[in-house]
């Protein structure tokens, strides 16, 4: 009996030494697809890293781009700004000379009763303006002389003050 004991301990554990032998032959197949993957999943890191780098150098090209443009924007709108205002003080400005020509013409004109009212001239406003007042209703004009007569008073206001009216 201790002889068949032995025997079937020994044949118990030369089979379990076969079952270990061929997992250990399972686990080393593994083990080099695991190696040849990572060599592959080495060069895959490696393309990785590199268009990464690739993709940050953009990324900072598009930044400086983009400082770029917006300083010369904002210096194009403060410029436009700048414009715009300069343009409004002017259109009223033009808007004042107008009255005030309007003015001169009225009070040149002969008083006739056959005289033709003119139109107002149109008025541009803003909203930095003053409201616009109505030149004051006076002698109509009855020919192109008055309105000579006028432009030539308003000349000669201009040379000697300065300013006319």
């Amino acid at each position: 009996m201790n002889h068949s004991l032995g025997l079937m301990i020994e044949t118990l554990v030369a089979v379990l030494l076969m079952v270990t032998i061929g997992y250990c032959m399972i686990l080393n197949k593994r083990l080099n697809r695991l190696r040849a993957d990572e060599h592959s999943l080495k060069a895959v890191i490696g393309e990785l890293v590199t268009a990464t780098e690739i993709a940050e150098r953009a990324i900072g090209g598009l930044k400086h781009a983009v400082r770029d443009v917006n300083e010369n924007l904002g210096n194009q709108l403060t410029s436009a700004t700048q414009m715009s205002e300069y343009l409004k003080r002017q259109l009223s400005e033009c808007d004042h000379v107008v009255r005030r020509l309007s003015k001169i013409t009225l009070a040149a004109r002969p008083q006739g009763a056959g005289a033709i009212e003119p139109e107002p001239p149109a008025r541009v406003t803003t909203p930095e303006a003053a409201p616009a007042q109505a030149p004051a209703p006076g002698p109509r004009v009855s020919s192109a002389k008055a309105v000579a007569a006028a432009a030539q008073a308003f000349s000669e206001r201009r040379r000697t003050g300065g300013l006319a009216a």
